[in-house]
């Protein structure tokens, strides 16, 4: 009897639309279901109302050249462009171009995976003690984790940091480049790709509430936007956020597995944690910082700014859209800044925003207010069905996104950028390599 090559997929993000894709393509019946009313995940472009400029509310760059999202982009073609531009700081006033990479890259370098694991702020209590000597080297390595990773220094571990590091340096991960149009684009590739064939299909608005199974047999139950939904299958594909499989069962957004997950996945679970960031978009009516000349900046004063970086308890890092000269600020957030910010709304949110350039640049805050245009913010640590940004490992996870990854008796299978066990965990790439995996662990289980 030829065996039911069917499969559900829980989550619309882009881990679940790449491993549908290619489901889809080798003749399964994929059944889609995506909690919110869109797809893409964490990956949420949205347009100013005046010219289309994209504004990106979730992932906004691509890091170095991963093969995954490349290929992808070059079947359009959606060209893309390096970010470019000088960075700046405040760390003293006045504002001075940057100069503190190298600082960072020396305590980076001394981190050792060969040794036990430890937290990253235990690697420097030890390694960097707290003295005048070392603090410049300890303010700027622990604003740079906490930053690009949204991690907390005291829970993320030196082994996940340095394999990060080193999957960075095969695909050029100093450099970093935008889709132009939008990560959007990149999602709307896949949900086409899906869309192609008939036995294929994508429901959004639909919660997953419980997964019961057994081998070869599950039954996913959600509710829909109009009614409770019921499906069956022999395999689901489960690709939603790590806090969602951390959530109680009965809060929104988590999903109750019947029988619960294997001890030892749920251990997994426990050694991974969730970054957390606000990011706000700021869109004026021109680009005021071009017309701000710090010393040392030359005729062209900030025009050329990429990034600016500072102390500001809220917002510490800045970044414009350059090489394009759309009048748009990114602030971002992270980690305790992140915290303190979620939950408080859109006009608190811009006003603290509003301060934290005012004092950063010089510039009056009621004159930034009036240059204004609008503010852009999606609240990712609120958002139910995600709960946080992205995804890292404390210290002591070696092999934890192996075992999250892992499929249970050929029926349960899992994906997303926490189970990315390349490295690349917290990234669009990440997150589709993932997917990539658990399609082939799908189709292998059909065989």
């Amino acid at each position: 009897m030829q065996k039911d090559r069917s499969v559900i997929v829980v989550g619309g993000g882009i881990s679940g639309l790449s491993a549908a894709s290619v489901l889809a393509a080798d003749g399964f019946s994929v059944t889609l279901l995506e909690a919110r009313h869109r797809v893409g995940g964490r990956i949420f472009t949205v347009r100013a109302p005046e010219d289309g400029f994209p504004i990106e509310l979730g992932a906004e760059f691509i890091h170095g050249k991963p093969p995954e999202i490349l290929q992808a982009l070059s079947g359009i073609p959606v060209p893309i462009s390096e970010v470019d531009g000088e960075s700046w700081c405040a760390f003293e006033k006045p504002l001075r171009p940057c100069e503190f990479f190298s600082k960072i890259d020396s305590v980076l370098e001394k981190m050792d995976d060969s040794q036990p694991d430890e937290s990253f702020l235990a690697f420097l209590d030890r390694s960097f003690p707290q003295d005048e000597a070392n603090r410049e080297h300890r303010q700027r390595a622990l604003g740079y984790v906490a930053g690009f990773n949204a991690a907390d220094p005291a829970l993320v571990g030196v082994h996940w940091l340095v394999q990060g590091m080193r999957a960075e340096e095969q695909i050029e991960g100093h450099r970093s480049f935008r889709a132009r149009g939008g990560y959007e684009s990149l999602v709307e590739i896949f949900r086409q790709r899906i869309a192609a064939y008939p036995e294929a299909g994508v429901r959004t608005g639909v919660v997953v509430q419980a997964i019961e199974w057994k081998p070869n047999q599950v039954e996913v139950r959600a509710q829909g936007p109009d009614a409770a939904i019921t499906l069956m299958a022999p395999r689901v594909l489960v690709t939603v956020p790590l806090p969602i499989l951390q959530a109680p069962a009965g809060t929104v957004g988590a999903i109750d597995f019947r029988p619960v997950l294997p001890r030892t996945k749920l251990e997994a679970v426990r050694r991974l944690e969730m970054g957390k960031v606000i990011r706000l978009v700021l869109q004026f009516n021109d680009r005021f910082w071009e017309k701000i000349s710090p010393p040392g900046a030359g005729s062209e004063g900030l025009s050329q700014m990429g990034f600016l970086f500072s102390n500001d308890e809220c917002f510490p890092t800045w970044w414009t859209a350059m090489p394009d000269k759309a009048p748009v600020i990114t602030g971002w957030a992270p980690f305790r800044a992140g915290e303190g910010l979620s939950g408080k709304g859109l006009e608190f949110v811009t006003r603290k925003s509003l301060e934290s350039l005012s004092s950063i640049l010089g510039v009056d805050r009621k004159t930034l207010q009036k240059e204004l245009k609008h503010s852009y913010l999606h609240d990712w640590q609120a958002d139910p069905f995600s709960r946080g940004a992205y995804s890292y490992g404390k210290a002591g996870c070696d092999g934890a996104q192996k075992i999250l990854g892992a499929p249970v008796e050929n029926t349960l299978f899992f994906a997303g950028e926490a189970t990315d066990i390349t490295g690349h965990n917290g990234t669009v790439h990440g997150a589709m390599a993932s997917g990539y995996r658990a399609a082939r662990e799908i189709l292998r289980s059909a065989e």
